[in-house]
């Protein structure tokens, strides 16, 4: 990303702050003597934090071991049991009769967990699974609806010292399959099946799928009967779990681990060839896990309601559902379904319901939001809510706005979370009692967390400069390879930048030195020259007020390399007429400049998502490069495609 030029870098520049409020600042979990302390050592930094929100049975003496960089090596010495610290430590501080879930289904169900509850489900799992011959260092699939027994099993795995490997239920059986494979696991717990759109969507027919080779490691498959549907059963290979369960102790001794004992293995979706699982372990994991929840959402688990709402099957799932909030002591919401399900006001339903205080979704769930209006989250009670975060992609500073305005009443502030599945935890983020919000930035690293932006021979920019992300001190939840395979790892990340972590993602700094993501670097275009942003023009498309949502791509041209094909949803009440088109493209122009205008733009009933929210841009521009779209598979609607393309070739 050349920043020789820096004309040829459209500036996303923000003139609106937020500063947080007084009685914000006053209350706040973390403030600037955090980044001072950090900035003076960051190692002590850690080490302190390490030992402040940790249980640990042995103290490390080693705060930090990079003597065999790229793989770290934090709080050697010490030992610990994340089930532990996520359960037994709260009950025996007191805090048993405090909800950790309330778990809302999609058709009505609702189940809440005490501390003591979930504690003892979490122990008569782990004595299952023992008995079914989990130990640690095995591994054991998860394919799971967002269901409680899907946290349930995360922890008992921890427990015994095994590593989960969890499966996002939208995943074929293929997809399963292989992951299995690659993790050599033991055991599979799935479900019958899930609620999803208001019908019943099978599970366990994709892992008797998947296991019919008879060639995999799997031994037991634990069955969850969710739906009631009918389904296979392999005798001697299938268990019901509620009957398991039934039958097991509530009692159970934890075993407490080495710090670097793996805790998971996450599958990244979307690569070609054979997955690649990203290892985290524990005592690092798990400290910046519950640091995150205090400094970047101020959780307060005496008095908040927190509530993510990402899958259990996608990193986010992992931290800031199972670990980070009940390491923090939080009670927190899990809802099975989709925010439409009966209606489009479900998600502000279960808001007024639990009086949740901190939402953390992502800006596709926002932008679809916006859309259906802001009548319907109004027929809703949302003053419980004082703090939203946002995840996933760069949300556009409209979307974000109207995110403060409607959803949090012009008083919550937002925080905009930078992370990967790699980075385990929360990365850049806006501290809330310290930095003026800037709608649509990440903003600064949080304390203990060093990151740059440099040019394409990993030299640092200048502010108002764009440049490569990179991570260029090993931080404490870092994934500590891909597993089983440790050059892949190196070549992968560290090999961009030597001594640096390569994130993928481009990245802009600001005239105060505030970091701007542009997406990753593949969605960076390069038109005639110039450096375009995808993330810049969709965001300028969306502060249209006819449009609700956009994704632009970049569409081979013989004359200028690439062009800009954008792809846009109307919002309600506005319809399509002659003048649409050339309006959106002048908007663009007036607002980044003439070289950013869409050479195409293309007016749809929707966008190519996965189950997940994502938008799948890789479909958008085989359809604007006139190709066969690729595998759709992946998506909520396959059908979506279809209809772009028609509209494409006409």
């Amino acid at each position: 990303m050349t920043t020789e030029n820096p004309s040829m870098d459209t500036l996303l520049h923000e003139e609106r702050t937020y500063p947080p409020a007084d009685s914000f600042v006053a209350q706040a979990n973390v403030g600037q003597a955090d980044y001072d302390e950090a900035k003076a050592d960051r190692l002590d930094f850690w080490a302190r934090t390490a030992r402040d929100l940790i249980s640990w049975d042995t103290d490390f003496e080693t705060v930090l071991d990079w003597s065999e960089a790229p793989f770290a090596k934090w709080f050697v010495e010490g030992r610990l049991n994340v089930a532990y610290n996520c359960l037994d430590r709260h009950v025996e501080a007191g805090n048993g009769d405090r909800v950790a879930l309330h778990f809302e289904g999609e058709p009505g169900d609702s189940k809440s967990y005490t501390y003591a509850e979930l504690t003892a489900e979490v122990k008569k799992a782990a004595n299952v699974l023992a008995g079914l011959g989990v130990k640690q260092g095995d591994r054991v699939a998860v394919y799971l609806p967002m269901v409680p027994e899907a946290v349930i099993t995360m922890l008992a795995c921890a427990r015994l010292g095994a590593a989960h490997s969890v499966v996002f239920g939208g995943f074929s059986s293929d997809a399963l399959r292989s992951r299995i494979l690659d993790a050599e696991a033991r055991v599979v717990v799935t479900a019958d099946g899930g609620y999803r759109r208001g019908k019943p969507s099978g599970l366990k027919p994709a892992v008797d799928t998947a296991l019919s080779g008879g060639d995999t490691p799997v031994e037991h498959v634990l069955v969850v009967e969710r739906t009631g549907q009918d389904v296979d059963w392999v005798e001697g290979r299938d268990i019901r779990w509620a009957e398991a369960l039934e039958g097991a102790s509530a009692e159970h001794d934890c075993e407490f681990f080495e710090s670097e004992n793996p805790l998971f293995v996450l599958y990244t979706s979307g690569t070609t060839g054979k997955p690649k699982g990203i290892l985290h372990t524990s005592g690092g994991y798990l400290t910046q896990a519950a640091y995150s929840m205090k400094a970047v959402f101020d959780l307060k688990p005496e008095t908040d309601v927190y509530w993510c709402t990402a899958d259990v099957g996608w990193v986010t799932g992992h931290t800031y559902i199972t670990y980070g909030p009940l390491a923090a002591g939080a009670t927190q919401v899990m809802y099975e379904g989709t925010p439409d399900t009966p209606h489009q006001g479900r998600w502000w339903e279960i808001v007024q319901k639990y009086g949740v205080s901190i939402l953390y979704t992502a800006p596709t769930a926002i932008r679809t939001c916006m859309k259906w209006g802001e009548e319907i989250p109004a027929e809703f009670d949302l003053s419980s809510l004082r703090l939203l975060g946002s995840v996933g992609e760069p949300i556009n500073p409209e979307a974000w706005t109207w995110y403060r305005r409607v959803i949090g009443g012009d008083r919550c502030p937002i925080v905009d979370t930078w992370w990967q599945t790699e980075t385990g935890a929360n990365m850049i983020a806006p501290v809330p009692g310290v930095v003026s919000l800037k709608p649509g930035s990440s903003q600064r690293a949080i304390p203990g967390i060093s990151v740059k932006v440099v040019d394409d021979e990993g030299n640092p920019v200048e502010n108002g400069q764009a440049g490569y992300l990179v991570i260029d001190e090993p931080w404490p939840a870092m994934l500590r390879g891909i597993f089983g395979d440790p050059e892949r790892y190196k070549e992968t990340y560290w090999s961009r930048f030597p001594g640096k972590y390569f994130a993928g993602d481009g990245a802009r700094l600001d005239e105060d030195g505030d970091v701007w993501f542009l997406g990753r670097v593949d969605d960076v275009m390069n038109v005639s020259g110039h450096r375009l942003s995808t993330a810049e023009i969709e965001s300028a498309l969306v502060s249209h007020d006819a449009v609700a949502e956009a994704a632009v791509v970049g569409a081979t041209d013989e004359t200028s390399g690439q062009a800009v094909v954008a792809f846009v949803i109307l919002r309600g009440g506005v319809t399509e007429d002659e003048n649409t088109v050339e309006a959106l493209r002048a908007h663009v122009g007036a607002e980044i400049g003439p070289i950013a205008k869409p050479k195409a733009v293309h007016v749809v009933a929707d966008l190519p998502k996965t189950r997940s929210g994502k938008i799948m841009r890789r479909l958008l521009k085989d359809a604007a490069d006139g190709k066969d779209v690729g595998d759709a598979t992946t998506l909520a609607d396959s059908s979506v495609m279809d209809l772009i393309s028609a509209s494409v070739k006409k």
